[in-house]
């Protein structure tokens, strides 16, 4: 039976397991939501107030849940609105899959001036994404949808997109093959190495990233037989629970790094690591990764493994010679209490909101952090328990992406407890988007911590410029008001036991609310976190 494109791509859609789909219709995409109509009870659209509010839920919803999400939006300007989220979701590795809509076909880069045309908005999409086509006929349309479908399920985690011209939706769709991929064959030479090196150390230490997060077990399998601690800095958190004594936070870890003789990078981008902090002839290094290009990037690894790490951490630890290093982890254990001590003396207003934030959580619940001066805390010292407990927008610092990305994830994974935190800068970029919370009940609680400026900017200003600040002071509404307009719940919490009151009052009500939280100037956290070259110097 023929079916068209449009047809064809929600059937696909529901055959790969997608539930959800974030979006703003426009016209390039009328045919898609008409077909769609049919299918919403299979396939639910959640409509957001700007295009950037349903990328960046998809990527909630894809780094809560480590599964595909997708999001639709029109070309052009709602394209471009999107980019901040698709950039996000290519540097923290989540699997979004970005429908894009098209100026005709007959058209294309004709400039014409059809509405919402750009030049060449595929280029700019394959810049984002680690696939990216365009169904210029119904023809080709089966080939180009499978092999979109089969890039978001296979090899390291990244956004993917294509990208559908307003004439093609209603084309005959011709059937795509399903392409045919492998996963890499791992080096057994490369394990002997590896193995090696491991055996000889005295002082080893793990570092994950995001690629760790479905392999936790085996994880923790490699670090207790090598006695080695593990270390994550903001996309792996939680791959080893914070309660573990072998998890450090980020600051421990640096503090560490310079004692260290062997890291093993598994599922992190290693080579910025090495570059960052510093390497030496005493330090050894490992580095087991899926993708090929993260060996070519910075200080390349001694022993570089190409592998999924579900078959080569198995493999490696039964390799590995068992030895607990009681020294080596006693010294781990002294500087982890002292360099935790010294971040709760330190920091300890930040921390003192954390800990209401911590023990409303709890283990299973998410922390969505944005660039804020508690957010910034967050990332030297938030415990997280579980994978995907802590969503960062990773290296790629998206200020204003944590309000619509906390829906995501809320709407993602409704037995879950959400936590948004954001600065009252950046919670303005997406505060639009507490109408889409109202509109689909989603159960997050959003936290506005209100200084009245872009206060990390104000204090470099401050600071290192000679006390000039510009340009970083805000006026802005009363943000319980703001919230009771959009129709959710609104409090304001100016002591950590009012926040405790605040977040038990708002999960009791479920749906979703707002808690503006007045604050003043924070301690500094810089001394903890950022990139600081401690070897090698």
């Amino acid at each position: 039976m023929t079916e068209t494109v449009a047809k064809r791509m929600v059937g696909r859609l529901i055959e790969e397991g997608f539930s959800r789909i974030y979006c703003l219709p426009g016209v390039q995409n009328d045919d898609f939501f008409d077909v769609l109509y049919d299918e919403q009870e299979k396939l639910v659209p959640i409509h957001t107030r700007h295009e950037q509010g349903a990328a960046y839920m998809a990527l909630g919803a894809a780094m809560a849940t480590g599964k595909p999400q997708v999001c639709c939006i029109v070309p052009g300007p709602g394209f471009l609105n999107a980019t901040a989220a698709l950039s996000t979701a290519w540097a923290v590795n989540a699997p979004v899959f970005m429908l894009v809509g098209q100026t005709s076909a007959w058209g294309y880069g004709k400039e014409l001036g059809e509405l919402h045309e750009i030049p060449d908005q595929l280029s700019i999409l394959s810049q984002l994404t680690k696939s990216a086509g365009r169904l210029d006929e119904g023809e080709t349309g089966g080939e180009v949808i499978d092999k979109a479908m089969k890039a978001l399920v296979s090899g390291r985690p990244r956004p993917v997109g294509i990208e559908v011209p307003v004439d093609v939706w209603t084309q005959d769709c011709a059937p795509g093959a399903v392409p045919a991929t492998a996963k890499p064959t791992i080096d057994a030479d490369d394990l002997k190495r590896a193995a090696e090196l491991i055996r000889v150390a005295k002082r080893p230490m793990i570092v994950v990233g995001s690629g760790a997060l479905d392999h936790s077990g085996a994880v923790q399998a490699l670090a207790a037989k090598i006695g080695a601690p593990v270390a994550a800095n903001r996309t792996g958190r939680g791959v080893v629970p914070a309660s573990d004594p072998a998890s450090l936070l980020p600051p421990v870890a640096r503090r560490l790094w310079p004692e260290i003789d062997l890291v093993i990078g598994l599922g992190t981008r290693l080579g910025a690591k090495l570059a960052q902090w510093g390497v030496d002839g005493d330090l050894a290094s490992i580095h087991i990764d899926v993708d090929p290009p993260e060996f070519l990037r910075g200080q390349s690894a001694d022993v570089q493994v190409l592998a999924d790490l579900a078959d080569a951490l198995p493999d490696l630890t039964a390799r590995a010679e068992t030895n607990n290093r009681p020294d080596w982890q006693g010294q781990v254990a002294i500087m982890r209490a002292a360099v935790q001590a010294e971040l709760a003396k330190t920091l300890a207003p930040q921390k003192a909101w954390l800990d209401v934030i911590v023990r409303y959580l709890g283990p299973e619940g998410i922390l969505v952090s944005d660039l804020t001066q508690v957010g910034y805390v967050a990332e030297a010292m938030y415990p997280v328990e579980r994978p995907r407990g802590y969503l960062s927008p990773g290296y790629q610092g998206t200020l204003g992406w944590s309000v619509a990305t906390g829906l995501g994830a809320a709407d993602a994974c409704r037995d879950r407890k959400v936590v948004t935190i954001a600065g009252d800068g950046g919670g303005m970029f997406t505060i639009q988007e507490l109408a889409t919370a109202k509109q689909h009940d989603i159960p997050a609680q959003t936290i506005i911590f209100n200084d009245n400026c872009f206060a990390n900017v104000q204090r470099f200003q401050i600071h290192k410029y000679g006390n000039r600040p510009i340009a970083s002071d805000l006026d802005n509404p009363d943000f319980v008001e703001l919230a009771q307009a959009f129709g959710i719940r609104g409090a304001r919490a100016e002591t950590p036991d009012e926040l405790t009151a605040c977040l038990k009052e708002g999960h009791a009500a479920g749906g979703p609310g707002l808690i503006e939280v007045p604050v003043g100037e924070f301690p500094s956290p810089w001394a903890f976190i950022g990139p600081r070259k401690l070897r090698g110097i």
